[in-house]
């Protein structure tokens, strides 16, 4: 299925809508106890359990009218389903916490991989948004894989040390916020390693 065009503001909303629901929801029930056959769930593990269909309803639309979804928002719904779902089958917020542990492992790992194998695996999945030149695409690979292994660290730290609502803060804006910065900071790889020769790119 190629491609289709879709407005950036549904695309952003798809994208990052589930993610600031369940923020919201959590502050809304973090106080809260539930109770479903004789066992009560804490606000988290519920506000989880509606996260996963609401998230992967989104990214089934986005498939929709885009008739594509990436690499990484592959996994992360496999993840989501996974990891959410131990969460609120053994009704254990742990499980949900380390996802972005793994998924960030995943992807460091992915890209340590093809830098053994002198390829750029992040260039792949990303050539058709960044002209840049093969020296360019490894060193943005490298600096990438050690961000992701550095954020994995730093999720472990957060949930294992902090408290949960303070973890919820991380997950929805510190993360995204990190990711945003990581690619600013790149400005001179991207001028400086930029395989378009226009004066406008």
């Amino acid at each position: 299925m190629s491609d289709k065009t879709v407005s950036p503001m549904v695309k952003t909303i798809l994208e990052f809508g589930p993610i600031l629901g369940f923020f919201v929801a959590y502050l809304w029930l973090k106080e809260s106890t539930f109770t479903f056959g004789g066992t009560d769930y804490d606000g988290f593990v519920v506000v989880t359990a509606g996260f996963i269909p609401v998230f992967l309803v989104c990214m089934g639309i986005l498939w929709k009218l885009t008739g594509h979804l990436s690499k990484m928002q592959a996994v992360t719904a496999v993840l989501l389903v996974v990891f959410g779902g131990l969460s609120v089958w053994f009704n254990d917020p742990r499980f949900f916490k380390m996802k972005p542990t793994i998924i960030y492992l995943i992807f460091g790992g992915a890209l340590a991989i093809g830098l053994m194998r002198r390829t750029s695996y992040l260039q792949y999945v990303m050539e058709g948004l960044m002209p840049l030149t093969q020296e360019g695409w490894m060193i943005l690979t490298r600096r990438l894989m050690y961000f992701f292994f550095g954020l994995a660290a730093l999720n472990e730290i957060v949930w294992r040390t902090m408290s949960e609502e303070s973890w919820v803060y991380f997950k929805t804006f510190g993360l995204t916020a990190a990711i945003f910065l990581f690619f600013m900071a790149q400005g001179k790889v991207f001028s400086e390693h930029s395989s378009d020769s226009s004066e406008d790119a």
